[in-house]
């Protein structure tokens, strides 16, 4: 019997302008000034409205295993110098193994709901092919910051594209798509919310 290959997806919130984070990240503003007060910033509003969202939310918790850069993790840089568990408190939202893109080596870090944190230092190949070990042919969900899913996309190493596009500029910050080569590009699904625009590509090349 063959074993399935889960499909490599990504999820990311955007401005109209291609932005994932705006300038002056800091831990009380993960996502950089976007001329919000919240903790998500506008980039992220649409995630609370549960019910007019609920099937890309929906998509996103059905991966079995996740994939994050370490700026996506925390604002923490060089040696793991603070215990930091991710922006998330003690019970994060993914329910399942993520893979911590580092340079910086630190023993796995298990939380409620069945995530565990893992830090990987050799390469984001070998961070999908772990992730897919641990999801046992089930999806794996690449998850941002931009830059990560940027080295992904240069990789050729993402199946499936879902961009939540939210209707302001930021003019700076952390882009999609810097550095990565021309990609041909099939748009599977769109769809518009109140608050933000969902569309789905699958990555052809």
């Amino acid at each position: 019997m063959t074993t399935r290959t889960g499909t490599v997806t990504c999820d990311l919130s955007i401005s109209l302008d291609g932005y994932s984070a705006g300038l002056d990240q800091t831990e009380q503003r993960p996502f950089g000034d976007d001329g919000s007060d919240g903790w998500g910033g506008r980039l992220h509003a649409w995630y609370d409205d549960p019910e007019e969202n609920r099937i890309q939310r929906d998509r996103v918790a059905a991966a079995k295993a996740f994939i994050m850069g370490r700026n996506m993790f925390g604002p923490v840089r060089g040696e793991w110098d603070r215990d930091w568990s991710g922006w998330w408190g003690d019970n994060p939202p993914y329910h399942a193994p993520v893979f911590v893109l580092t340079h910086h080596p630190r023993d796995p870090r298990p939380m409620e709901g069945g995530t565990t944190f893992h830090f990987v230092t050799d390469g984001i190949e070998s961070a999908l092919a772990r992730a897919r070990e641990a999801a046992g042919g089930g999806d794996i969900s690449v998850q941002g910051g931009a830059t990560t899913v940027n080295q992904y996309l240069a990789a050729g190493l993402i199946d499936e594209l879902r961009l939540h596009i939210v209707p302001f500029t930021l003019g700076a910050g952390t882009r999609l798509f810097d550095g990565v080569p021309p990609l041909n590009l099939e748009q599977v699904e769109s769809r518009a919310a109140s608050s933000v625009t969902h569309l789905t590509y699958r990555v052809l090349s």
